[in-house]
Parts: C-alpha cells; sequence; structure tokens
C-alpha cells in the first residue's frame, strides 16, 4: 500500500515528532545495529514498520517503552484457536453438564435451551462429562449456535439487550461452557489442540458432529517476527483477544509472549479453582456473565484498564497519546477501536471486514498499512465497502455511516489490497 496524498506522506515521515517523547526533544538517529525486519510484506508495509522501530523503540534513545498490541485470531495465526480448542474439546468429551443450560449465558433463549437440552440429554449427571464424541447431535448444536447465534433449526440462540460494541453472546459462551474446570485442565486441553492443530496440513479440514472444520492452525511467520523485533526494540508487547484467556494463553507463549502480556476473556473462578459462568468486568462493570469483554470498544477497556491503569468509566474513552499503544494489529471489526488508537501505525489484515477497512482504507491520518492475509489470501471484494451507510457497527445492533474524528463522513471505499 502506497502513500495515497502529500498529506499521507507528510505525516507518516513526521510520526516521531509528533509522539509525546518529542515534546521534550526529538529522539536521535536510530543506531546501525537496531533489530532488523525481515520477510515478505504488501508494498512498503516492512519499511513503514521499521522506520517506527526505529523511531519509537530503544533505538531512538527516546528513554520510554512504548507499546504495541495485537488481536490474536486470524491477526497472528491463520485460523481461530479457540474455536480449534472447542472442537478438540467436544471431540474429546470436555463439556460438562450444566445444571440448565440457559445457566450458561443470561442472553441464551428458551428455544436455545430446549434444543440443547433434547440434542445433549439429561441421562448424563449434572458436572460430568457429556459424551459429545458419540454422535453429531450435542456437538452440532453447540457449534451451530456459537458460530451463527442460532439452533441448528434456525431459531436465535441469543436474545435481550447488550451493548454491541461491548460484547457478543457467542464470544462470551465459550468461556461459559467451559465452566466447572481449572485453568490448568483448560490449559492442557489448549495445548494438545495446539500440538494437533500445528501438525495438520494447511488447508486441511475435519468434521465434529456434522459441521465442516479448519484442522489446521498456523502462526504467520512474518507476525512472529514483528512480535519479536519489536521486543529486542524495547516494545512491551501484548495480546489482546476476545477468545477464553487460558487458550490464548498457550497459543501466545508460541511467540514469546507471557501470560502477564496477555489479556482475553478472563472467567471468575469459584472457591475450588474451578472456572464459572461469570466473567471480570472492566471500566466499572463488575463482574457478568458476559457484558464487557475484549470486543470491538471492550478491547479498548481492556487496553486501558490493565495496560495503563485507567479505572471506571474514563477506560471506555481514547486516552491522550501518552496512555495509548505505538503500534496496533487487527483483523476484524472486533479491532478497529483499539487499532484505531494507535498514535504510531494501524496493521490491518485484510479479511474484508467492513468498518475495519473502511477505517483502513479512508487512512485518515496516514498511518494505516493493510496486508492482505499471508496464508490463503482473500480475493478482492467486488462491490465497495459500505461506508456512508452501513458499516459502522451500532451499539443496538444496527448499522451506521462511519465517521470521522471530525464528524465528517468516510465515503464508501473499494477494496485494493488482495
Amino acid at each position: 500500500m502506497r502513500f495515497r496524498s502529500v498529506r499521507a506522506a507528510l505525516v507518516w515521515a513526521l510520526v516521531a515528532a509528533a509522539t509525546p517523547a518529542a515534546a521534550t526533544a526529538a529522539p536521535a538517529g536510530p543506531r546501525a545495529d537496531c533489530p532488523r525486519l525481515s520477510g515478505s510484506w504488501y508494498g512498503d508495509n516492512r519499511a513503514r514498520l521499521q522506520q517506527l522501530i526505529d523511531t519509537r523503540g530503544t533505538c531512538s534513545r527516546s528513554g520510554n517503552t512504548p507499546v504495541a498490541a495485537f488481536d490474536w485470531d486470524n491477526t497472528v495465526t491463520k485460523n481461530d484457536v479457540t474455536d480449534t480448542t472447542l472442537a478438540w474439546i467436544l471431540r474429546h468429551d470436555g463439556i460438562l453438564r450444566p445444571p440448565r443450560w440457559k445457566d450458561t449465558s443470561e442472553w441464551l433463549t428458551d428455544a436455545a435451551d430446549r434444543a440443547l437440552t433434547t440434542a445433549c440429554g439429561t441421562a448424563t449427571p449434572v458436572g460430568a462429562p457429556l459424551t459429545t464424541s458419540a454422535g453429531p447431535r450435542c456437538a452440532d448444536e453447540i457449534l451451530e449456535i456459537r458460530e451463527t447465534g442460532r439452533t441448528m433449526s434456525g431459531a436465535a440462540a441469543f436474545a435481550g439487550h447488550w451493548n454491541r460494541r461491548r460484547t457478543v453472546p457467542q464470544y462470551a459462551w465459550v468461556p461459559q461452557l467451559l465452566a466447572g474446570h481449572t485453568v490448568a485442565e483448560l490449559t492442557s486441553y489448549a495445548r494438545r489442540a495446539r500440538s494437533e492443530a500445528l501438525a495438520a496440513p494447511v488447508g486441511s479440514t475435519r468434521t465434529v458432529g456434522t459441521h465442516t472444520l479448519p484442522a489446521y492452525v498456523r502462526h504467520y511467520t512474518q507476525q512472529r517476527d514483528l512480535i519479536r523485533t519489536l521486543q529486542r526494540a524495547g516494545f512491551d508487547v501484548y495480546i489482546v483477544s476476545a477468545g477464553s484467556e487460558p487458550v490464548t494463553e498457550v497459543w501466545s507463549r508460541g511467540v514469546g509472549v507471557d501470560a502477564r502480556h496477555t489479556i482475553a476473556i478472563r472467567s471468575v473462578l469459584d472457591r475450588h479453582g474451578r472456572t464459572t459462568p461469570w466473567n471480570q468486568g472492566c471500566g466499572g462493570v463488575p463482574a457478568t456473565r458476559g457484558e464487557a469483554i475484549p470486543y470491538i470498544d471492550g478491547k479498548r477497556c481492556w487496553i486501558n484498564q490493565e495496560i495503563y491503569g485507567v479505572h471506571g468509566a474514563a477506560a471506555w474513552q481514547r486516552q491522550d497519546p501518552h496512555h495509548r499503544v505505538a503500534l496496533a494489529a487487527g483483523d476484524a471489526d472486533t479491532d478497529v477501536t483499539f487499532v484505531g488508537d494507535a498514535t504510531g501505525a494501524h496493521l490491518v489484515l485484510n479479511r474484508n471486514k467492513s468498518e475495519l477497512m473502511c477505517r483502513a482504507y479512508d487512512d485518515a491520518d496516514g498511518r494505516w498499512l493493510v496486508n492482505p492475509m499471508f496464508i490463503e489470501p482473500l480475493p478482492r471484494r467486488p462491490e465497495p465497502y459500505p461506508c456512508s451507510t452501513s458499516a459502522y457497527n451500532a451499539t443496538d445492533g444496527g448499522r451506521e455511516p462511519v465517521l470521522r474524528d471530525d464528524g465528517s463522513v468516510v465515503p464508501d471505499q473499494k477494496d485494493s489490497v488482495h
């Protein structure tokens, strides 16, 4: 992706001067031995990322510790590791029967409760493992609700009121389905699922129930190199995911990010150390059954709270440049808020997600970098993104125009990086 205007080029060239550190003194030029990126990137993306590393990292001699934050699924890896782990658990009878299926989510409908009860049966004692490997019906209902928010018969699985920029019930539902396990047990499941997925050939699938799912996961080599180069250059690198935290922690270690730097859906533990259907809260929202997870605006909240120590309602707001990440990377609308908050570079992997791609292609501050997926990239979207009418995900579930910071409407954007 090339600079789209003289204005954008000038903005990017002045990244260092626009940083908080520059308020006191301009940093010295980078040393010749600064960590260098490698690998194949689209257009001049690698050079632009290298410039950020050189001007914001320890090589600049600025004395600051910049932060970089990455979404996980389909940003650092190809395919979703929470879904991969859930599929492994279903194949190995790892779901414990809840007292009532409606106990797993405050938004689960009566229709979904009936469908799950019928499909999974009542013969298994409460708290014992369901035999989801023995037949397709129970696994099918769980996977269909997770994937589509509907039962196998097409009935809505979730209903009620929730803030669509803070949570989505089927994302919150996976950690809730895993209630009753210890963190150590979930970690063990994730490790075994990870080993299996990394060994499976690229492009391979498997059948769980009657659903055909990706069988493989791969770390993107370029993203692993970027993370490690950032770390060598003095960046504090975090993973911020809307997946289950014990699962995400297993995978993030594979790119050198430890549990302390991994933020995902955090289950509340009972007095025996077992997970419950309740999740820890953010931004003044207490522990709930999924109302404030790291999802769209929720990712900003969790970054502000866990990295910068901003609590209460202020955690939902964009912070000053001293309390924002230098680099943020994502692939979906779930990432658009925190990726947009970055002060140095907004890195986007193109998966044709409308709100994120509207922001990326509009490139309002000249710092958006769009890259095709590194494995099995998508073809060009034939129609423009509907930025001017319906690409924005409203809190009530509606679709609205995407607006710039000044209130102007983002025009429809053509897909050009694929």
